[in-house]
């Protein structure tokens, strides 16, 4: 229950697979010919656009290369390859063509680029496009970062979990079993089997070859680095001179691992063969070390608490010499991620969640203090700085990933767009209007919630609505774009979208996220209720009688947290205010949930703990609001949706409340993937969720 806008990353990583396969097809897939019909923006329109994955400034910052994924849906499948266009805007040229996917694009200097394929690090001359493999990491390679001198590299693969001896004995001579036997907590992490973990080696490089076969391990033990299931190559840097290595590591393994966020950044000394810990006795997750470019001093985003991976995210600062630590947000109530440092140190860039956008913020070393750089109804993923200029990965409700520039002395400013990904079908397509709304809650506060309109939009007429819940669920309902939950799809098949950023958003300060903590079934329920009758009662031409509800992950419990609350509610005719519900991966029932999730520290802070500690008021309170308990009360039409591999809320929750609405006799329907995760990430499958989400909208609304 993270972010959702983190699946647009992970979808480009599996995409870009990190392991050597037998290459059977060797299809390249290009970009599709489309024609829209009617302006209306259809999942098949969708998945006909092209998928920016990642982005690197040549060091002279004249050029950008940067990957694209198109997708093939009779190969249910897509392939990314490395376009390169002028850092001022202009015609792109495509750098590869091949049926496998690049990734981890860096540059050696101005007329050399490295990059990724499959298993081996490429090295590509700009004057004439030739390939030179450097490097071959036979277990698999995830990415890797080069040295600030080019000397060597620092590489990601993995090694295999080894069974302990008593358990090795049991498998003698059974080659063929597919048992599992565990003895421990964190067997299995959202959607893999923990068969192997990431770590990071160190490796000589002359220039024409990565030396793997001398390559050193920087962590000991069996521990993650980077931090699954999200981490990659931000979560270690090297130092200027090149001479040391900071990382990310939570040295926690099985139950430890289970119950913590307490995770560390590590100092590296490539010639002394020492390791110093830099963030011991902050009891949070630390990751993501930046530093300065002097090197005398190291930045990375920090959380106070252990076991709250929602925490703020806080800036911290360390004097490597002295090692005095400062937390330079401590008047700032947001988080701050993706941290640069200006040329001259004096300030630290990031990417702040603010007010229902992600902006690009500035904080001034010496006086603390933050400044607002990007401005507008967009959400920034990333950033790079290269003389003075911010090459940002910017999508919205309404396009999804494209360059946008920004100058370092930008006041708010709006940015330019120098990629032109998709604007071919875009231009083809309208899009529904996205209208930003503050509306009094039930407790007198003010809340965002975006209002989106049918693309067709017809003042003299009336369409129905959906309310969209937010997973996370401390996370943001921001300007995102994705393959999965896409307003846009929404609005092409005729609907207007309530999308609040209701109480445990992020990008609101702190007091506003930590209210949903320990109180699933209060205040964060009544703002959807608000924010659904606010809309249903003002805009004449949604038809309250007409109202849905649909959601994902915490998102997917909130709708089956409403369906229990949908009777006897004043101002509808039946007393219904939904006439139809959709969940997706939700929580249904607390209890069973609590001993099948794997990141226990998620059920232990926002719960408060096992559901047998009955003496603890706050377990009472949280486990009261399971919504199994309240399928009694169940009288619309659910259709639900889960996955086998979601080992976060598993699919055993979904069948439950698909069960017990038929038990009901509830009109409902179950769409079941046996071969998808948390997320719907392989085409088909999200062609068929897509259609299916409209099919069921439509039958029940329209």
């Amino acid at each position: 229950m993270k972010k959702l806008s983190i699946a647009i990353a992970l979808l480009t990583l599996i995409c870009a697979c990190n392991k050597k396969q037998e290459n059977t097809d060797a299809k390249v897939i290009g970009k599709p010919e489309i024609q829209v019909q009617d302006g209306r923006f259809t999942p098949e329109v969708m998945w006909a656009l092209g998928k920016m994955g990642e982005k690197a400034v040549s060091p002279d910052g004249k050029h950008i290369a940067y990957t694209v994924t198109y997708y093939d849906m009779e190969a249910n499948k897509g392939n990314a390859e490395i376009y390169l266009i002028p850092s001022e805007g202009g015609e792109a040229d495509r750098l590869t063509t091949t049926s496998s996917s690049e990734f981890n694009l860096v540059w050696k200097d101005d007329e050399t680029l490295l990059f990724c394929r499959d298993n081996d690090i490429v090295a590509m001359a700009m004057k004439d496009g030739r390939e030179t493999v450097v490097g071959t990491v036979e277990r698999g390679l995830e990415g890797f970062k080069l040295a600030p001198d080019g000397k060597s590299v620092v590489f990601i693969t993995t090694k295999p979990v080894v069974r302990p001896g008593h358990l090795e004995k049991l498998y003698a001579g059974l080659d063929k079993t597919t048992g599992r036997i565990n003895e421990d907590l964190m067997y299995r992490h959202w959607d893999n089997w923990v068969d192997e973990y990431p770590q990071i080696f160190l490796a000589d490089f002359d220039g024409k070859k990565v030396d793997v076969d001398n390559a050193v391990c920087l962590i000991d033990s069996t521990f993650e680095c980077p931090m699954r299931p999200w981490g990659g190559v931000e979560q270690f840097n090297y130092s200027p001179d090149s001479k040391k290595i900071a990382y990310t590591c939570r040295k926690k393994t099985g139950y430890d691992y289970a119950h913590s966020t307490n995770s560390d950044i590590f100092l590296y000394d490539i010639e002394k063969n020492t390791t110093r810990n830099l963030s011991e006795g902050i009891m949070g997750y630390d990751q993501n070390p930046v530093f300065s470019h002097n090197g005398k001093m190291i930045a990375w985003e920090s959380m106070e608490r252990d076991g709250y991976e929602s925490d703020k995210l806080r800036l911290m600062v360390m004097d490597l010499a002295s090692g005095e630590r400062t937390d330079m947000s401590t008047d700032f109530d947001y988080n701050f991620v993706n941290i640069s440092w200006t040329d001259d140190d004096k300030e630290i860039l990031g990417v702040v969640y603010y007010r229902g956008t992600d902006q690009i913020f500035a904080c001034d070393r010496a006086t603390k203090t933050f400044r607002q750089i990007s401005y507008g109804y967009h959400d920034v993923h990333s950033f790079e700085l290269v003389n003075g200029k911010l090459y940002a990965d910017q999508v919205s409700m309404q396009y999804p990933s494209e360059i946008y520039v920004y100058n370092l002395s930008d006041n708010k400013g709006e940015g330019k767009k120098v990629s032109a990904i998709n604007d071919d079908v875009l231009s083809q397509v309208r899009m529904g209007k996205v209208e930003e709304h503050w509306i009094t809650t039930v407790d007198g506060k003010k809340m965002l919630t975006w209002l989106i309109y049918p693309y067709n939009y017809d003042s003299t007429k009336t369409y129905p609505a959906l309310l969209y819940c937010e997973g996370g669920p401390q996370s943001e309902v921001g300007q995102f774009w994705s393959t999965r939950w896409n307003f846009m799809v929404m609005s092409g098949a005729e609907y207007f979208i309530i999308a609040p950023n209701r109480r445990g958003t992020i990008g609101f300060g702190t007091e506003w996220c930590e209210a949903i903590s320990g109180d699933y079934g209060g205040l964060c329920m009544q703002d959807y209720m608000r924010a659904a009758d606010f809309f249903a009662d003002s805009v004449k031409q949604i038809d309250k009688e007409r109202l849905g509800a649909c959601g994902a992950s915490f998102g997917g419990y909130s709708v089956y947290w409403l369906a229990g609350h949908n009777h006897d509610v004043k101002g509808y005719a039946d007393g219904r205010r939904f006439k139809a519900l959709l969940a997706h991966n939700g929580m249904f029932n607390f209890e069973q949930q609590y001993l099948e999730t794997e990141e226990m520290w998620f059920d232990n802070w926002d719960l408060g703990g096992p559901y047998w500690d009955w003496n603890n008021p706050q377990i009472k309170k949280s486990y009261a609001n399971s919504p199994h308990l309240f399928v009694d009360k169940w009288n619309a039409p659910i259709c639900v949706i889960h996955s086998e591999f979601d080992f976060r809320i598993v699919a055993s929750e979904g069948m439950a409340a698909y069960n017990a609405a038929q038990m009901r006799h509830i009109p409902s329907r179950y769409l079941y993937f046996p071969d998808e995760t948390h997320w719907v990430l392989k085409p088909q499958n999200s062609l068929l969720w897509h259609r299916n989400f409209i099919d069921w909208f439509d039958t029940n609304l329209k």
